[in-house]
């Protein structure tokens, strides 16, 4: 499994940067909406843990390189339609 680094960049911002086993990388910036901490039961505190989960989700699905280089959680959905009651499962 990849690599995954988050670091807080704003309110509800996150720069994860993703290195594979090869030393590859690649940076992404990703913002949580506060309604997917609503419809996932989360408070604000947690924001770091659905960010990681969510990456890692996402890379059992599609390579790094792949993964959009902005986009925020609930937008993961439109791709992935189960994303929203699998996620769950994850954290």
């Amino acid at each position: 499994m990849p690599d995954i680094d988050i670091v807080a960049a704003d309110a509800n911002t996150y720069d994860v940067t993703i290195t594979d086993d090869d030393g590859e990388q690649t940076s992404h910036r990703v913002w949580v909406p506060p309604s997917v901490l609503t419809d996932l039961g989360l408070s604000e505190a947690q924001e770091p843990v659905l960010v990681r989960a969510s990456m890692a989700y996402l890379l059992e699905r599609e390579p790094a390189s792949s993964i959009l280089p902005q986009f925020g959680l609930d937008e993961i959905a439109r791709f992935f339609p189960n994303y929203p009651t699998e996620i769950g499962t994850l954290l």
